[in-house]
C-alpha cells in the first residue's frame, strides 16, 4: 500500500502492516540501530536535487544553478550526494565549510553565507577559495576588503539585499522585511557596491536575498527577482557596473501535512524565469546567472523520524491522552519554537485503523515538548514505533543535546540497504568536553 506521495518519501510503503522506506522494514531498522532514529531516502533526495536542475534548465534561458542549502542538514554523506549531483552547496560556518571540503565539494561551487561570520571563517572561506562570500553588512565587507587587500585573485562578493518583502510565512522564519536581522538595507547597497569595486581584493559578482522560508505563492517570488534586478540596474546605471549574477535565494514550502498543497519545484521554477525575462526586459539587462538556494524542498520528505513508546497517561475516561516518546524537543524543536505540525503513523502497526486522537508528548522537561497534537493514530502503547514524515530539514540541523541526552543516528536507505551515515552520540561524546575541577578528581 503506497502513502501519501507529497507527505512521505518515494520509496515508502505499508506491507504486511509495517512501514517500509528504501526498500527496508523500518520496524526491522529500530530494533538493529535503536531508538530514535532518523532516516533519509536516497532516492527521494536525489530525485527532488535533479528536479531543480531539469525544472530550471525548462524554464530559464540563461545560465542557472542550484545550491543546497545546508543549514537545512549537513553530513559529510550528504554534501558527497550534493557533490555527486552536481548542485553547489552554501554554508553559514566555518564547520560547515570544512564538511564541504571533506565531502570533495569544489569550493569554487561553495558559498559562504551568514550574519557575523567570524575573522577566522572569513580567513577560511577566502584562503580555501569558495566562490563567493555573500556579505551581509558594511562592518562585514570592511573586514573583509582589509583580510583581502593584495590577492593576486579576488575574492568573489555577493551582496546580501534586504528587499523589504513581508513574506506570508511564520515571523521565525521570515527574512526579508526592512526590519529582519539579515542583509543590507537598500539604502546602503550603492555604498556597499562601491566599497566592494574599489577593493583589490574584491570581485562584486552580484546580488542575493532570501525572504524567507515555506514560501507557497509565486507573487512573492516574483517580487523578490523584481527588487533585485531593480538594484542591479541601478547600480549599473551609477556605477557602470553589469553585475552577471542574480540569487533569490531559496524558501520553497513543502507540505507537512496532508491539507497542505504540495511542492511544485517546476511551478516554481516557472516563476523564477518569467520574473528573471520581464526583469531583463524592463532593464535592458542580459540574462544573468541565476542560483537558488533550495534547503528544505531537497531533503525535508526524505526524512523519517522513528521514535519508540515509552508510556501512555490516560485520561479521566480511562483513554490515552498523551503517548510519551523516547525522543522529542531536542532532536525536532520545530512543534516548540514554530508550532510546527507532522503527520505520522504508527510503522509496526501501520494498517490499524485509529483510535480517539492523542497528543505525542516528548521525553525532555518542557511542558511545550509535544511533538502533535490531536494525532490520529490507532490505539498505541509501550513498544509501538511512531514513524513521523517530513523530518529531513531543521530537526537534526539544530538538535541539541538538552537534559544530556545523546543525539540520534541517521541511516541513508536505499535498495533495501540502510546505511549508517551518522552515528548515534553516546555518553562518552557528550562528557568529552568537560573539565572537572581539579580538586575532585
Amino acid at each position: 500500500m503506497p502513502l501519501d506521495s507529497h507527505i512521505w518519501p518515494d520509496t515508502a510503503e505499508v506491507s504486511g502492516g509495517r512501514l517500509h522506506v528504501g526498500g527496508c522494514d523500518v520496524t526491522g531498522l529500530a530494533m538493529d540501530h535503536a531508538t530514535p532514529l532518523y532516516l533519509i531516502d536516497e532516492v527521494t533526495l536525489r530525485g527532488s536535487m535533479r528536479a531543480y536542475r531539469t525544472a530550471l534548465a525548462r524554464h530559464y534561458p540563461g545560465p542557472a544553478r542550484v545550491h543546497y542549502a545546508s543549514k537545512a542538514l549537513l553530513n559529510t554523506a550528504v554534501a558527497q550526494i550534493v557533490a555527486e549531483e552536481g548542485l553547489g552547496l552554501d554554508v553559514v560556518s566555518g564547520a560547515e565549510l570544512l564538511v564541504a571540503r571533506r565531502a570533495g565539494m569544489p569550493m569554487g561551487q561553495v558559498h559562504m553565507h551568514g550574519n557575523a561570520k567570524g575573522e577566522a571563517e572569513l580567513r577560511r572561506a577566502v584562503d580555501w577559495g569558495v566562490g563567493a562570500i555573500v556579505v551581509d553588512s558594511l562592518d562585514e565587507l570592511d573586514r573583509l576588503a582589509a583580510l583581502t587587500h593584495g590577492l593576486v585573485r579576488p575574492q568573489g562578493v555577493l551582496l546580501r539585499v534586504a528587499p523589504n518583502i513581508d513574506a506570508h510565512t511564520h515571523a521565525h522564519i521570515a527574512t526579508g522585511g526592512a526590519t529582519a536581522k539579515f542583509g543590507l538595507p537598500l539604502e546602503s547597497v550603492g555604498a556597499a557596491a562601491a566599497r566592494v569595486l574599489a577593493a583589490d581584493g574584491l570581485r562584486l559578482l552580484g546580488l542575493h536575498a532570501h525572504i524567507g522560508s515555506q514560501l507557497f505563492e509565486a507573487a512573492e517570488i516574483r517580487a523578490t527577482v523584481a527588487a533585485l534586478a531593480r538594484e542591479m540596474a541601478r547600480l549599473r546605471d551609477a556605477l557602470g557596473v553589469d553585475l552577471a549574477e542574480l540569487s533569490p535565494g531559496g524558501g520553497l514550502g513543502v507540505p507537512y501535512t496532508a491539507d497542505m498543497p504540495p511542492t511544485d519545484i517546476d511551478a516554481y521554477a516557472a516563476a523564477l524565469g518569467d520574473a528573471v525575462r520581464a526583469a531583463c526586459a524592463t532593464y535592458g539587462m542580459r540574462p544573468p546567472l541565476l542560483t537558488v538556494e533550495p534547503g528544505r524542498s531537497i531533503i525535508a520528505r526524505a526524512g523519517v523520524a522513528l521514535y519508540r513508546v515509552i508510556a501512555r497517561k490516560l485520561g479521566p475516561n480511562g483513554v490515552p491522552r498523551y503517548l510519551h516518546m523516547d525522543g522529542g524537543m531536542a532532536d525536532n524543536i520545530r512543534p516548540a519554537l514554530y508550532g510546527a505540525r507532522y503527520t505520522a503513523l504508527l510503522a509496526n502497526r501501520a494498517a490499524d485503523p485509529p483510535g480517539p486522537p492523542v497528543d505525542v508528548a516528548g521525553r525532555y522537561c518542557e511542558s511545550g515538548d509535544v511533538l502533535l497534537r490531536a494525532a490520529s493514530l490507532p490505539p498505541a502503547g509501550p513498544g509501538d514505533l511512531l514513524a513521523v514524515a517530513v523530518s529531513g530539514a531543521y530537526t537534526l540541523s539544530m538538535a541539541s543535546t538538552y537534559n544530556l541526552v545523546p543525539r540520534p543516528a541517521l541511516l541513508l536507505v536505499g535498495d533495501g540497504v540502510a546505511r549508517i551515515i551518522q552515528r548515534r552520540e553516546t555518553e562518552e561524546d557528550l562528557l568529552a568536553r568537560d573539565v572537572p575541577l581539579e580538586s575532585y578528581l
